[in-house]
């Protein structure tokens, strides 16, 4: 769907029909409608009337801003808008609408409303008005001429912060006093025409963000320091200052200017010599050593000159920065105006008093309540060692053996029978030397029911 913030995106320039509502090239009945001239009062067809405004005066606006301009005539924009050889007969009363509510204002009354006597010198950058536009306002005709030039004043605000940042992002914003010629220069890409940029300055004079002062026929123009700060009258350190950088670029070309004209005597020597013109080569070279020595005491004053810009500028980060902790002590005063010693001493004392009190209620609560009954620790320490010692002097009821053998690791223990048991010992006693016939009945050995699943045996005598 078409609406004017679609529209004003559009790029500039190109034919107008392409960037318009869809209804410009399909809906005749509506153009027709649209283009046709507005009823003498919106009382006698409210609905119609709001319905052609509700189209128009945001399409007029939309428009101009896509265009760049800030500066509209009915000419202009009938070109604009025509559409198969027609022209909209309803564009005079739209322009009528956006005066009386103010969004669009004329160009003469806009600079009686400002200062602009900065201007006077230009002649011809402002017609007046002619005679016959003055006598129909008398009359009390509101009816706008085909010629009359009328500024959009929300565009033109748009403008003028369009170029305060262009220049705060520039290397002229070094010092808040510039040359007008080479503020002009810096927005010819904003500023269509020379009349727009001096709208664009007088918006900005209304706005108190600049001023400007003639100094020595030349037209000076100094910022204010910051986006939302006033800007200060022109004294005569600025004045200074902008002599100075004047000077600085001065001096800038004329050693630029002497450098090219050493390297041309020099060029000419050269081609001398090889022409075996020896004298003129001398000449050459000897022109170049003067031009040489100029340059040398140039750039001694532009030196010079550029210190003292240098110390003026770093005063004025000093005074930045003066203010800045003037600021910072006022507001701490200000903030510390009732703390006192006495009072943050007195403050200490009492929560060092509540603290001891809120310890002192917490020990209260951890004793709890004894119900009147009061206990000896040593009667019940000794007490506790009778019972110890009855305790130690008791047997032990340790249970049973138990019958069956608990092995830690998953790997059963094989069953040894007795037969192989007597065998593994007769083995034993033949290895150690022992006599075989001195075995008797004492010596074999007796397996316990208790031990014979173990492969553990005992001798008669009971011993291992």
């Amino acid at each position: 769907m078409w609406s004017p913030e679609r529209e004003a995106e559009a790029p500039a320039g190109g034919d107008p029909a392409g960037l318009l509502p869809p209804e410009w090239e399909e809906d005749e009945e509506r153009l027709s409608f649209l283009f046709s001239a507005f009823k003498r009062s919106r009382e006698v067809n409210s609905t119609d009337w709001d319905s052609k405004m509700g189209f128009w005066a945001p399409l007029v606006l939309s428009h101009s801003r896509r265009q760049g301009v800030v500066r509209l005539r009915l000419r202009d924009l009938q070109e604009a808008f025509q559409r198969k050889g027609s022209v909209p007969l309803g564009l005079a009363t739209v322009l009528q609408d956006l005066l009386r509510r103010g969004e669009l204002q004329r160009e003469s009354d806009f600079m009686a409303s400002v200062d602009s006597s900065w201007i006077s010198w230009g002649v011809g950058v402002f017609l007046l008005k002619p005679l016959k536009w003055t006598l129909s306002n008398m009359l009390g005709d509101n009816k706008v001429p085909a010629e009359e030039v009328l500024v959009a004043l929300e565009l033109l605000k748009e403008k003028a912060e369009e170029v305060y940042r262009l220049y705060q992002n520039s290397p002229l914003s070094s010092h808040p006093v510039v040359a007008l010629s080479e503020l002009s220069t810096l927005c010819a890409g904003s500023c269509l025409d020379e009349r727009t940029f001096y709208l664009v300055l007088l918006q900005l004079q209304k706005e108190k963000r600049v001023t400007v002062l003639e100094q020595n026929g030349e037209k000076i123009v100094k910022f204010a320091r910051g986006p939302h700060a006033k800007v200060s009258p022109v004294n005569d350190v600025d004045v200074g200052v902008y002599q100075l950088m004047q000077s600085e670029q001065l001096l800038s070309r004329k050693v630029e200017s002497l450098s090219q004209e050493a390297e041309r005597y020099k060029e000419e020597a050269r081609r001398a010599c090889r022409a075996g013109k020896k004298q003129l080569a001398l000449r050459s070279l000897k022109a170049k050593q003067r031009t040489e020595k100029r340059i040398e005491a140039l750039h001694a004053k532009l030196d010079t000159v550029q210190g003292i810009l240098d110390r003026i500028y770093a005063s004025q980060t000093d005074q930045m920065v003066f203010n800045a902790y003037q600021a910072g002590v006022g507001a701490l005063k200000l903030s510390m105006k009732d703390v006192t010693v006495e009072k943050a001493e007195s403050l200490v004392d009492q929560i060092q008093e509540l603290c001891d009190t809120q310890d002192e209620v917490s020990q209260t609560l951890a004793g709890g309540v004894t119900n009147g009954l009061d206990f000896d620790s040593e009667e019940l320490e000794k007490e506790l060692d009778i019972l110890l010692q009855d305790t130690t002097k008791e047997p032990l009821d340790l249970p049973d053996n138990p019958q069956e053998t608990f092995h830690t690791n998953s790997v059963p223990t094989p069953r040894i029978s007795d037969a192989e048991l007597e065998a593994e010992l007769e083995k034993l006693s033949l290895s150690e030397g022992g006599c075989v016939q001195c075995l008797g009945p004492s010596c074999i050995p007796t397996l316990t029911s208790s031990n014979a699943h173990t492969g553990s045996f005992t001798d008669a005598t009971g011993e291992g």
